[in-house]
């Protein structure tokens, strides 16, 4: 790790401790604009976010969705993909919207990125309006998650795909933290409905689990 990475990781736990923890779960303010800093830049979550806009094997023409967006770097990753098609992203957060508009903005006035400020909880969508989606890192801050997953279910066509991710994020997180985690969400997507589950792993510390789940072809 890079001395910067490492300076960086030490103001984080520091920033933690003092009560910064909560800007990462609903940025807001001045320090809401560095909690976006630090996850748009942080070299870790760059490759985290990337990674998993990777797995869900984005097509040109595909319409997706990233619930929890944040400062758009997975939103990015996905438009790079979904060259014809529409990236949505989603997230409770003004600062993160702003922040995340700005880093994709050609594909904003291009049209093929929309980000829309609002909870997981007030989503609203069409039914199969989307051909997959997309949460890193956020799924544990859902009120009443499994009935989130199914409500996102319903807004995939049949046969789209759900990715799930989670690097925990306290202390002493190892790899068995990583598993234990990992296990939950398959545990949510068989609960929700999703099928053909498989488990991915990103080698960082801790490592980054990635579920990923099918929505059913039948009815």
């Amino acid at each position: 790790m890079a001395l910067t990475e490492k300076m960086l990781d030490r103001g984080l736990r520091w920033w933690s401790r003092h009560g910064g923890l909560a800007q990462f779960h609903r940025p807001a303010g001045a320090a809401g604009h560095v909690a976006g800093w630090v996850m748009g830049h942080r070299s870790s979550n760059v490759a985290r976010n990337r990674w998993a806009a990777g797995l869900l094997d984005v097509r040109p023409a595909d319409r997706v969705l990233e619930v929890g967006c944040g400062p758009g770097v997975a939103v990015a990753a996905l438009a790079a993909r979904a060259t014809r098609g529409t990236v949505v992203g989603v997230d409770h957060s003004p600062v993160m919207i702003r922040q995340a508009r700005r880093r994709n903005r050609a594909a904003v006035r291009a049209g093929r990125v929309r980000l829309v400020c609002t909870s997981v909880e007030d989503l609203a969508f069409d039914a199969e309006s989307f051909d997959a989606a997309l949460a890193v890192n956020t799924v544990g801050m859902w009120p009443d998650a499994a009935v989130r997953l199914r409500e996102i279910a319903g807004a995939l066509r049949p046969g789209g795909r759900m990715a799930l991710v989670s690097q925990p994020r306290c202390a002493g997180a190892s790899a068995a933290t990583s598993a234990a985690a990992a296990a939950e969400l398959s545990g949510l997507l068989t609960d929700a409905g999703f099928e053909e589950l498989r488990t991915e792993s990103l080698d960082l510390d801790p490592p980054v689990a990635c579920v990923l789940g099918t929505r059913p072809n039948r009815a």
